[in-house]
Order: structure tokens, then sequence, then C-alpha cells
């Protein structure tokens, strides 16, 4: 979505600081489970095949990533966004088309 902040009582009580994601329900940890040594220490709470097919369903492609980024991850952004109501102003609502991002065997700076 794109939203655009409004001049309110609300906005000026939040310092006008907005939502700049949904924000996560579920550990990266938790979402991919735990292994060593080929045991299973803690099973994975995501099935990520399963979600790279429902993605794939909706035309969506999915290069990279994994079970710690799939959306059941991430609380529900129209719930995240009615929590900020008087603050924003949503401007548009995108359809994602595609998803991009290091995969498992690559390292990635930001998440490693």
């Amino acid at each position: 979505m794109i939203v655009r902040g409004v001049d309110s009582a609300a906005s000026q009580a939040a310092l006008y600081s907005t939502v700049h994601g949904a924000g996560r329900v579920m550990s990266r940890s938790e979402a991919r489970g735990k292994r060593r040594g080929g045991k299973v220490l803690r099973p994975a709470r995501v099935d990520w095949k399963k979600w790279q097919w429902t993605l794939q369903q909706r035309g969506i492609e999915v290069r990279g990533g994994g079970p710690d980024e799939a959306p059941e991850c991430y609380k529900h952004l129209p719930d995240v966004l009615e929590e900020h109501r008087g603050t924003i102003a949503i401007e548009h609502t995108l359809r994602p088309i595609g998803v991009a991002m290091a995969g498992a065997n690559e390292f990635d700076p930001y998440k490693d």
C-alpha cells in the first residue's frame, strides 16, 4: 500500500511517525524450524512448498527467499493500517507480481 501522512492530533502525538511495514508475528527460526546434524530440533511452522504453490497460483513469481518470509509470518496489513487510522490516508493498493531476495544458499549481509 502507498500511504500518505495526514496532519491530525493523533499524528502529532505520534511525532508524525507512521507504519513502515506490517511487522512479524513469527520469528524467522519459528518459521523455518531448527535442525542440527540432520536432526529436527524444532519443526518448521511454515509449509514453504505450499506457500510457493499458493503464490504461484496467485500469479506472483518468487525467486529466492524461504519460509521465514512467507506471508503468514507477518501481521495482516489492513489490520495494521486500521490501527493507524487518523494518521494516514491510503493512496493506492499495490498487487505484487514478484518477490526477489537472497536464496537459502546465498549469503545475505542484511539477514545473516
